[in-house]
């Protein structure tokens, strides 16, 4: 078991043992692994990956001490934190977890949320996106809508359509980054 309470003192802990730490995440290329492979190249820790099929195994063995760290998703993890069967170090900011930190407190510019979107094909007519995106922004910011997202340790994030373009280009030119350090290869 990883002693560390903090993110300062998880990369103090893995620095201090090399390699010695296993890092669970839901599947090779996952956004969890991502993640973590996104924090060893920020903060030149190593850390064994070891890929599990689906987020239900991965938790179950690190709950258990198979394996010692977790870049899970919210959704999965949250109700085992609530339950105390999971040790939150960090996550993103998030009314299910306000007094949790966010990695990019202690490592500055680290950054690693899962966030899903709409697209249409680019023949869409101009008018017929500019209703959906009307559409769509009024139903994130709903109360209801709100509650039941936060409730999951969800944010939403009404955006047009030309935020939302680059947003995807500066996800795609980081993860592209994190792709080639990493050394990982499609399979």
């Amino acid at each position: 078991m990883v002693p560390a309470k903090t993110v300062p003192e998880l990369i103090a802990y893995a620095k201090a043992n090399p390699g010695k730490i296993s890092m669970a995440s839901p599947g090779i290329g996952t956004a969890s692994h991502m993640a973590g492979e996104l924090f060893k190249m920020m903060t030149g820790v190593e850390m064994l990956h070891v890929p599990y099929r689906g987020d239900a195994p991965a938790l179950t063995d690190v709950m258990g001490g198979q394996v010692q760290v977790f870049f899970g998703n919210m959704p999965p993890s949250l109700e085992h934190v609530r339950a105390g069967s999971l040790r939150a170090v960090a996550a993103m900011r998030s009314a299910a977890l306000p007094d949790v930190p966010t990695v990019g407190e202690f490592v500055p510019g680290y950054e690693a949320s899962n966030w899903v979107g709409i697209g249409a094909p680019k023949s869409t007519p101009t008018e017929i996106v500019g209703k959906l995106t009307k559409e769509i922004n009024a139903g994130l910011t709903d109360s209801k809508m709100r509650a039941q997202l936060a409730d999951l340790g969800g944010t939403p994030l009404p955006a047009s359509p030309a935020d939302f373009g680059k947003l995807i280009a500066e996800e795609i030119e980081k993860w592209a980054k994190v792709v080639k350090v990493a050394g990982l290869k499609p399979g």
